[in-house]
């Protein structure tokens, strides 16, 4: 069994196996014509519970034949230019690699010991990034796992910032379609269950700092605790931005951390006609991006930054085996001094590869060109008699439902909806997301691959519309 050990002596070895895997995988992408297969549950259970996970093949070639079979083929494929579903880029090729690479060595950048090299990278990515933000020179970050991690550590060195007595006084203020994780991570972090206050939001699913500066006067005349404020720069929903600089006013007045959740909306950093959306964000005392969003980076690779590093220590623990004080004195870099986590992959990795090979314009291109392509397609909908949209995009996120002329029950229309969304994701023609909007169904394109055109788009809504049509027919039918 020591064959199957990546070292000098397998090399050539890990050398065959990699190939023939990527080799594989290559074949599928080129050969692949829809996001999905429409495969069901029941049809593939069945296929993964027959295997026997006590009985190995011994052979790379029948495993990967069996791979095929129980993924490969099934996969739903984000690089599709009909995959518009959920948050899922495509991913670049120099990102591709650096997983190669970073799989391979298996660095774990906790500490120093573990990653030399990697440890430095990572900060010199945490630097760039900071700058791009605008953050300051006393800034700093680390990398996380995503979106959800990165907020639950801002909110973390927001309430021990806070320093109140008890925790129950303590109040977050984020807009009615900021991300679950803020209330998740309320909850995570012991505060009460009142703890999220959720400020409406305007027509264009923007905060109202109306209402937000009502709530924190309130909050202060209660004798309350304002902990943080969680601004959404690019909400899940409908890639709305907050308006950044008005809530940055109103956090310096009431002596308020400001939380940014940048995870969808991080890719203007990169822009180069749209970075002034996301203006107000240097103000801000922590940030969440997520570059496998709008970065075009592979999962996992998120960060999280704060204006002030000595924040930090706030997440800060040592353990005599793995990061002992006397490391600081030492000038010892140990990135588990400012993370969750511990053992951490070496995510950095992709990131550098990409900027050193494509450049910071080379990803903001590629951002430009689907938040135009949403612009264009909000166009088409608007136009379009069949449907109802929500808001002009800030991003690339278009929400909207089919609307049959001959149906005016608003229940009906929900059904018509969610039949849709269902019988398209059966088909496997295209994948496309839903959510509720005012208590109604609506459906959701997430437009992140450039390689989507607006006749993708018009061929979907087709397919959607004609959808909405058939099930209304049946249901005619059905009812006569």
């Amino acid at each position: 069994m020591r064959s199957h050990l990546l070292n000098g002596a397998t090399a050539e070895r890990y050398r065959r196996s990699v190939t023939e895997g990527v080799e594989r995988v290559a074949a599928t992408i080129a050969t692949t014509d829809r996001p999905f297969t429409g495969v069901t549950v029941d049809a593939l259970s069945p296929r993964i519970d027959e295997i026997d996970l006590d009985r190995p093949l011994h052979d790379t070639a029948a495993v990967l034949d069996e791979l095929e079979n129980v993924y490969l083929r099934d996969a739903v494929y984000f690089h599709h230019p009909r995959y518009l579903a959920h948050l899922n880029c495509p991913v670049v090729i120099p990102a591709v690699l650096g997983e190669a690479v970073l799989s391979a060595v298996n660095s774990s950048l906790d500490t120093w010991d573990q990653s030399a090299g990697g440890t430095l990278i990572e900060r010199k990515l945490i630097d760039w990034t900071c700058a791009r933000i605008g953050l300051g020179p006393a800034a700093d970050g680390v990398f996380t796992s995503g979106g959800t991690q990165s907020n639950l550590q801002a909110l973390l060195l927001a309430r021990e910032e806070a320093k109140a007595e008890n925790f129950a006084d303590l109040r977050i203020f984020a807009s009615e379609v900021s991300h679950f994780s803020v209330r998740k991570s309320a909850k995570l972090l012991g505060l009460g269950p009142d703890a999220v206050v959720s400020i409406p939001v305007d027509r264009d699913k923007r905060m109202q700092t109306v209402a937000l500066a009502r709530a924190l006067e309130h909050c202060a005349k209660d004798g309350l605790v304002p902990m943080a404020v969680v601004a959404t720069g690019g909400t899940t929903d409908f890639g709305s931005i907050d308006p950044l600089e008005e809530i940055a006013g109103l956090c310096e007045q009431y002596g308020v951390w400001m939380h940014v959740d940048a995870a969808y909306g991080c890719g203007l950093l990169a822009s180069l006609k749209y970075r002034h959306r996301i203006d107000g964000i240097e103000r801000a005392d922590s940030v969440t991006v997520d570059y496998h969003k709008s970065f075009f980076q592979p999962v996992s690779s998120s960060a999280v930054l704060v204006r002030d590093a000595a924040t930090l220590r706030h997440a800060t623990y040592h353990a005599e085996y793995l990061n002992p004080r006397r490391m600081v004195q030492e000038r010892i870099p140990n990135q588990v001094d400012k993370s969750l986590q511990t053992t951490r992959r070496f995510d950095a990795l992709k990131l550098w590869m990409t900027l050193r090979v494509m450049g910071a314009d080379g990803i903001g291109e590629l951002f430009d060109e689907v938040c135009d392509l949403a612009a264009e397609g909000w166009r088409m909908l608007a136009a379009d008699p069949r449907f109802d949209v929500v808001v002009q995009p800030s991003l690339s996120t278009l929400v909207f439902r089919c609307v049959p002329a001959a149906v005016t029950d608003p229940a009906e229309i929900d059904r018509a909806n969610l039949y849709a969304r269902k019988a398209l994701f059966a088909s496997g023609d295209a994948v496309v997301a839903g959510t509720k909007v005012a208590g109604r169904h609506y459906l959701k394109f997430t437009l992140l691959n450039p390689e989507t055109t607006t006749a993708d788009i018009a061929a979907v809504l087709d397919l959607i519309a004609g959808h909405a049509e058939q099930y209304l027919g049946d249901s005619l039918d059905r009812a006569s």
